[in-house]
């Protein structure tokens, strides 16, 4: 027998899939005439992004002036890449402190980097990327530093000390300066060089075809883009075939003329290798003196986001983070409260963390494929509702209904909002290989429909999640996954929702960070702390502890730990 509980669950669902779909033919009309746009000439610019307007597009250039790199060199022909930069032999010194004595808790430790080619010979300019860190792993802690370029083959890594006992400086070559000429040719040259497939069908006839966000003009196009917001998404015209017909998406491939430049990638010689130090790598850090004031050693302002201790998150700038140590503690922060989730497979694993710390937040099976969604679950007795879907194209990924194809601020259009709503979003891993105008376009369409929401809602708490350091050991990876693509994207990303009332999730501090690898999906201890984050966003005023049983679990499990 089907208990009442159970009856009244399937009929929510039922209203909610009834109700999706109605908003879903209202907000993206299903189907409708696809415009083909015929060939034109080859030479022609072939990735035309969605127009703005002038207030939009004056935004545009000074935020690509204010995240701008620094002019990198070009490239010989043929390629020799002795005068690249080369880790083994680079440097870092820990520079002295600036007032004699002790360094202190709440000083600026200040490393110069400098770089030299492959022939030791020091580099003349900068654009190097480099990531920097400063850490204690027998304390949990870290803290992600701050890296300037002096254009002259130097640089300063500039870190804030925020713990007692031993820090050491950790300093990474990501890629050199030579490699970023490259990366930045081909998101010019060469956004087509990810592509994806899109397959029709019509009565037995079923054809495939090459679909992007910028296609080549080689033959008819149909024209996805997308009513509402603009976004721009283009296939191949089957042949004989309607535009209407299309029924999914998937990751096509890569270009093969990628590995035309693995010299300047080389896994364990230029790509992602730490840079060794010129003297001692490490300080130890006292408390701070009473009555004695903070000592900067740089002119950097900017500080850190947070740092871990005891693998614990701790943020910088008024935000207390709260430990939610148990799923009492998390279910009582989420009480009544709708959680809407929308972006990659990095906010699926959001979704998969509270779906698995739950033990009363049943999923409801929709026969969607785990990284895209839809995914949807609900505690009945608490009255929690949590739901996540992908971002629309592009999409590196599996096999996915071109119905399910819904852009995030469409869906947040459909929010009604208000106090007991949350709505969460990271975008950012899938925009990598296109044009970066691309993807401001794409958070500026959602930042217009996150001020709407704020306006017509708002209480509405809406948390949006940066990207994040990742690996990879090949060309390919270097080329989809750079984390120069990623960094730029990220601080588009902090520029362009800054002044908004909403929280951030700061992943690239928050991976780089802590002592565990660099994951695409983070290590369970990082989405932890993740997750802890954004509960203390929901429940600012609440700790963990919502119980003296859940006191009482914590304190134990400290004490024997």
């Amino acid at each position: 027998m089907i208990s009442a509980v159970s009856l009244l669950f399937h009929l929510f669902i039922q209203f909610e899939m009834f109700q999706k779909k109605i908003n879903t033919t209202y907000i993206i009309p299903y189907p409708r005439a696809a415009i083909v746009t015929q060939p034109v000439d080859i030479h022609h610019n072939f990735c035309k992004l969605k127009p703005l307007s002038p207030e939009e597009t004056l935004e545009e250039q000074l935020l690509l002036e204010s995240i701008a790199w620094p002019e990198t060199p070009s490239l010989p022909s043929p390629l020799f890449i002795n005068s690249s930069s080369d880790p083994a032999h680079s440097t870092f010194t820990i520079l002295p402190r600036k007032r004699e004595g002790q360094w202190q808790i709440g000083d600026k430790l200040e490393a110069l980097i400098k770089i030299h080619d492959l022939m030791g010979r020091p580099k003349k300019y900068g654009g190097d990327v480099l990531l920097a860190r400063l850490h204690n792993p027998t304390l949990g802690a870290g803290v992600a530093g701050q890296v300037v370029d002096h254009l002259n083959g130097s640089y300063s890594a500039v870190f804030s000390l925020l713990w007692e006992g031993s820090a050491e400086v950790e300093v990474t070559l990501v890629h050199p300066s030579e490699a970023v000429t490259e990366l930045r040719r081909v998101n010019i040259e060469e956004p087509d060089r990810i592509y994806f497939k899109s397959q029709f069908r019509s009565s037995l006839l079923t054809r495939t075809t090459t679909c992007n966000v910028c296609l080549r003009p080689t033959q008819p196009v149909c024209n996805y883009t997308d009513l509402r917001t603009g976004e721009p998404w283009f296939c191949y015209k089957p042949a004989n075939m309607s535009c209407d017909t299309r029924i999914s998406t998937y990751n096509g491939g890569h270009k093969t003329s990628l590995t035309t430049m693995e010299k300047l990638f080389q896994s364990g010689v230029n790509m992602k290798v730490s840079i060794p130090a010129s003297g001692p790598a490490n300080v130890t850090v006292f408390p701070k003196q009473k009555g004695q004031s903070e000592v900067n050693s740089s002119s950097v302002e900017s500080e850190p986001s947070g740092y871990y201790y005891q693998g614990v998150w701790r943020a910088l700038g008024g935000t207390t983070v709260h430990q939610f140590n148990t799923s009492s503690a998390i279910t009582q922060c989420l009480k009544g409260k709708q959680v809407y989730m929308y972006g990659d497979s990095t906010m699926g694993q959001w979704f998969e963390y509270l779906n698995a710390a739950l033990p009363d937040l049943k999923e409801f099976n929709l026969h969607s494929h785990r990284s895209t969604g839809p995914l949807m679950a609900l505690d009945y007795a608490n009255n929690i509702f949590v739901r996540y879907r992908t971002h629309g194209p592009p999409l590196r990924t599996v096999r996915v209904s071109s119905m399910e194809l819904h852009y995030i601020a469409n869906e947040l259009d459909n929010v009604v909002g208000g106090s007991n709503n949350v709505v969460v979003f990271g975008i950012w891993a899938h925009f990598d290989t296109f044009p970066i105008g691309f993807y401001i376009r794409r958070l500026m369409s959602i930042r217009s429909a996150v001020v709407r929401l704020l306006s017509r809602a708002p209480g509405t708490v809406v948390v949006i999640r940066t990207g994040n350091p990742k690996p990879y050991t090949t060309i390919l990876g270097a080329f989809v996954h750079s984390e120069w693509y990623t960094f730029q994207r990220v601080k588009a990303l902090k520029a362009i929702f800054k002044g908004l009332n909403v929280h951030l999730v700061d992943a690239w501090e928050m991976v780089l960070a802590h002592h565990l690898p660099h994951r695409m999906h983070p290590e369970p201890p990082v989405i932890k702390n993740m997750i802890n984050v954004l509960l203390s966003y929901i429940c600012p005023s609440k700790g963990g502890f919502t119980s003296w049983a859940d006191f009482l679990i914590f304190g134990l499990t400290a004490f024997s730990g």
